[in-house]
């Protein structure tokens, strides 16, 4: 499961399709219809906030939005909750972290656009984060 901290803007399709999904799965963990994925570490940060469910689908919400931009028909009526206002920190560490990750996906799956990323001097967060300073996250996988 990868919950991006970057803007979906930034995807290529196929990352774009998966996050949506992931996203709708960590949604049915945090609302308790799952078995599986309840102790994933990226769920971690919406769970710390006063309201997970509307967390995640604030965060759905902007997925769905970006799916509109491209002409795709995400169903909007998947997300249960999405009126939240609150804002979750990302590091600039895990940013950066995730930057790289994406290029290295980009550079075979979507040459194209990853000419276009790699040109950036850094990648808008996800409008549900705050960008705060700091390292990568304690729950993220850098092997």
């Amino acid at each position: 499961m990868r919950l991006w901290s970057i803007h979906p803007k930034n995807l290529d399709a196929k990352g774009l399709v998966a996050l949506w999904r992931e996203g709708l799965l960590a949604q049915k963990v945090l609302q308790g219809k799952t078995q599986g994925y309840r102790n994933h570490p990226q769920l971690n940060r919406f769970k710390k906030t006063s309201d997970p469910i509307t967390a995640i689908g604030k965060y759905l919400y902007h997925v769905h939005k970006e799916s509109l931009r491209r002409g795709y028909k995400f169903d909007l009526k998947k997300i249960s909750d999405y009126r939240s206002r609150k804002k979750i920190n990302v590091s600039s560490g895990q940013l950066e972290f995730e930057t790289r990750h994406l290029l290295k996906k980009l550079k075979s799956r979507d040459p194209t656009l990853y000419l276009k990323v790699q040109k950036l001097t850094k990648l808008d967060a996800h409008p549900i984060f705050r960008v705060v300073p700091g390292e990568i996250a304690d729950w993220e996988i850098t092997i």
